[in-house]
């Protein structure tokens, strides 16, 4: 009988980041959402994006409101803060943690119901102070949570699975986030991963508020023909504006794309977002183009992919208030709290 067993073999090494932190430092629970829902795959790419951009979880806070779209931070970064709101209040939130602490990374996940009808005034208000907030929408037309009913981003005409017909015109949460101030606006599906992928990167990069509204088909609720967010739908009228991709400020910055056919934005921390464009009249910096874009594409009934609006350099609503660095809980009475001298001074101005 032979004595010479051979040794098993190594485990193979896990890929690590640049702080050396490997991908299972990025995930979350698992996922208690239908089989097959779109917003499933977004987490997805969450996870991916956050790993490749080397983003430390402990200093990421992640917000949601009400919904089956406000489940999925359950689903990724463990390790990071989390608050889950009530309905459509999550943009409020959002602000007070980025006002108490401004080195933290704020991902807030929201959906089409729980943005474009209770929480509309709440969306509003984040989309003009420009705060540093990656807003994300799960959009999938429907009340996936109460059976199915239309939201405010249902199309019209667009047929529910009983039958009953849409009568009522869509919000664009992108043409509203364009108007309304948003630096950074970009919609995705969540079936395009790379697409989605360079999206989020990129948005992790920007200083200011980015809106991303990613359409994500109801597998339970609106994934029949009829509707206009379901999978079959949505791959036969995606018009992709172009071809997306982002180099990190951390990664040698090459590209393969042919010069003239391609806008290089240089985001505040030295990352670069390249958008090859399919057409060569459009560019991404226009605030007309991009609500022009917008409008045409809904009416030929199509959805524009990529990103459609960006403005890197605007200051930030913490920029504009003129914050401290150190988060406001741990600064000294000293700092806080101005001496009587001082309250002496403003009365004696009064007299």
């Amino acid at each position: 009988m032979s004595t010479d067993a051979q040794a098993p073999a190594p485990a193979p090494l896990k890929k690590v980041n640049r702080l050396q932190l490997d991908v299972s430092s990025y995930r979350g629970s698992k996922t208690t959402l239908c089989a097959g829902c779109g917003h499933n795959a977004i987490s997805e790419r969450i996870i991916d994006a956050f790993f490749e951009m080397g983003v430390d979880p402990h200093r990421v806070i992640k917000l949601s409101g009400i919904g089956c779209s406000s489940k999925s931070p359950a689903y990724f970064l463990n390790p990071a803060h989390g608050f889950n709101s009530v309905h459509g209040r999550m943009p409020s939130v959002a602000t007070g943690a980025m006002l108490a602490n401004r080195g933290l990374l704020a991902i807030g996940v929201s959906g089409d119901g729980d943005t474009g009808a209770i929480g509309i005034g709440q969306f509003v208000h984040a989309m003009r102070r420009n705060l540093p907030l990656i807003y994300l929408v799960e959009d999938n037309g429907c009340y996936g949570l109460t059976k199915g009913q239309f939201s405010p981003t249902a199309d019209f005409g667009t047929k529910a699975k009983n039958g009953v017909v849409n009568d009522l015109p869509p919000i664009d949460l992108c043409a509203m986030a364009i108007e309304l101030g948003a630096t950074f606006v970009a919609r995705s599906f969540s079936g395009d991963k790379k697409q989605l992928l360079s999206i989020l990167k990129a948005a992790i990069a920007h200083k200011g508020t980015s809106l991303i509204d990613v359409i994500s088909p109801c597998v339970t609720f609106n994934d029949h023909e009829g509707s206009t967010k379901s999978y079959a739908y949505v791959k036969a009228h995606d018009d992709p504006l172009g071809e997306v991709s982002f180099v990190p400020f951390f990664e040698d910055i090459s590209v393969e794309y042919e010069p003239g056919s391609t806008t290089r934005v240089r985001m505040h921390d030295g990352s670069h977002l390249f958008l090859r464009k399919l057409e060569e009249t459009y560019n991404p910096t226009d605030k007309l183009a991009a609500a022009r874009l917008l409008h045409e594409t809904l009416a030929r009934g199509e959805f524009a992919t990529g990103v459609i609006y960006i403005e890197p350099d605007k200051d930030d609503f913490l920029q504009l208030l003129n914050l401290v660095d150190e988060p406001l809980g741990q600064l000294p009475e000293s700092r806080v709290r101005p001496p009587r001298a001082v309250l002496d001074q403003l009365m004696d101005q009064l007299r």
